[in-house]
């Protein structure tokens, strides 16, 4: 280990290099907390040349890379094993430039995802993907896992915007992937990377495609006495030809959660279901699609139906949604949240069949999620010190993930299957689709040192491969 050591720390520099036990405490988890791992170092390179040294010193040694940028991973995608080395980016986090003409930022992989709509919104541009998590994740991670949000039922998820990229490969060759016409040129090596979880290569810097803030946006809160009166809503106002910039519900135990964080709105106690909706585009268009949302929220028995009058009261709304996650810690010592896709029309049964889980294995499971697209969010709430809880925790998220693929939807919208779903991927695909999985990952990682045990079995790992339970 001394070897590897001090030729990274030559590289970096010895402070940039982290080993103490109590240091590495920090990186052990991340937004994921059924599982831990203190990595052998942390190394914080500062500049892509130093990346790339790096991982050219821990490959000749052979030592395994886990890429981290804010750790808010929620599938364990960022924890790493006792041989492995963190790489963390929290250095590079430079916008190196803006072309305003163009709508193109070019940034490093550290730099936090609403810090670029910040830099953008001098020029009337914004940076569409917005996980909850973007006051703190970065664009490297958002790469990585190819991250979503609520304004990406309308504007597309990472994959749609990033143009252009430079990686560092497992075998420390630099490459730069797409080009700044946004066309792929050939195979698509760019759209293979993203949402690859950082085991194919790891990205030094991002060329982003920023889109002009739209004229008009209206943004509605609309409270329901029945979470299936909600849901339906959701279906009618897709179905009406209506795409809203975002679509979010929160069921009855999300809401106790929210109000009691720090942007409280003041929802009523017994309310079963609020959809947070917002149009954005042309004037014309957004005033028609809101007397079309009107007219279907009433139809399904809205119990009441409110438009943010000021900008303030919008972004109040939206903390309020955005901080859901943080917020269950006001009302549970840990939460596991899930990340399953349903076709929208079975909302209604899926929320359902989600409160009959939690029954079954007594715990509690709030609803937070991107209604709009049927990327479900159930959080589910324990006790980490109960080891029988937390054994009926997994079983409970993986029946839920179960019954997303019975439905013909998937196992992850946007948070990626790193540690999580290593099984579920044996119900979702074939042996075959995983082999053919894992050629790729043996084409690019033949050692398989980039993020060793993420989003594909290991090859010889004892994987079920049974009938969905």
């Amino acid at each position: 280990m001394t070897v590897w050591l001090d030729q990274v720390r030559r590289v970096v520099g010895p402070d940039q290099v982290l080993t103490h036990p109590i240091a590495l405490t920090a990186y052990a988890q991340d937004g994921y907390t059924l599982a831990s791992g203190h990595p052998a170092a942390v190394v914080l390179p500062s500049t892509a040349p130093q990346v790339q040294a790096v991982v050219q010193v821990l490959s000749a040694c052979d030592i395994p890379i886990v890429a981290r940028g804010a750790g808010t991973s929620l599938s364990g995608g960022a924890i790493a094993g006792p041989d492995s080395v963190i790489l963390h980016f929290s250095r590079m986090n430079r916008i190196h430039s803006i072309d305003w003409v163009n709508r193109i930022a070019e940034v490093d992989p550290g730099v936090v995802n609403l810090d670029i709509s910040r830099a953008l919104a001098p020029g009337g541009l914004f940076y569409a993907p917005d996980p909850s998590s973007q006051q703190a994740c970065t664009i490297g991670g958002n790469f990585a896992e190819n991250s979503g949000g609520p304004h990406c039922l309308k504007y597309g998820v990472t994959l749609n915007h990033i143009l252009m990229a430079d990686l560092v490969l497992p075998d420390g060759r630099e490459v730069r992937l797409g080009n700044l016409a946004g066309e792929p040129d050939g195979p698509d090596w760019l759209g293979l990377m993203i949402g690859s979880e950082g085991t194919l290569g790891i990205a030094t810097r991002l060329w982003l495609r920023a889109l002009p803030v739209p004229p008009a946006s209206r943004t509605f809160l609309a409270l329901f006495d029945s979470v299936s009166e909600a849901s339906r809503a959701v279906s009618d106002v897709i179905a009406a030809g209506v795409i809203p910039a975002a679509m979010e519900m929160m069921d009855r135990l999300a809401i106790h959660a929210v109000e009691r964080g720090a942007y409280p709105v003041g929802y009523p106690e017994d309310v079963e279901a609020v959809l947070l909706i917002e149009l954005d585009g042309e004037p014309g268009v957004v005033d028609a699609d809101r007397h079309t949302v009107h007219a279907l929220l009433k139809a399904r028995q809205v119990r009441a139906l409110r438009e943010a009058e000021t900008p303030q009261e919008r972004n109040l709304w939206w903390a309020n949604r955005k901080t859901a996650f943080g917020a269950m810690g006001l009302i549970s010592p840990r939460y596991y949240v899930q990340d399953g896709v349903i076709p929208r029309h079975v909302l209604p049964d899926a929320l359902d069949t989600i409160r009959r889980i939690g029954q079954h294995y007594r715990i509690r499971i709030a609803n937070v999620f991107h209604a709009g697209d049927g990327n479900l969010h159930p959080l589910l709430l324990y006790n980490d010190r109960d080891p029988d809880e937390v054994e009926r925790v997994k079983e409970a998220g993986s029946e839920i993930l179960a019954y997303c693929i019975r439905v013909g939807g998937s196992i992850s919208g946007e948070h990626g299957i790193g540690l999580e779903k290593l099984q579920e991927m044996a119900w979702q695909f074939s042996a075959d689709d995983l082999r053919a999985q894992q050629s790729i990952k043996q084409t690019f990682d033949p050692s398989g040192r980039f993020n060793p045990g993420k989003l594909l079995p290991t090859p010889g790992r004892c994987i079920d491969f049974h009938p969905l339970p």
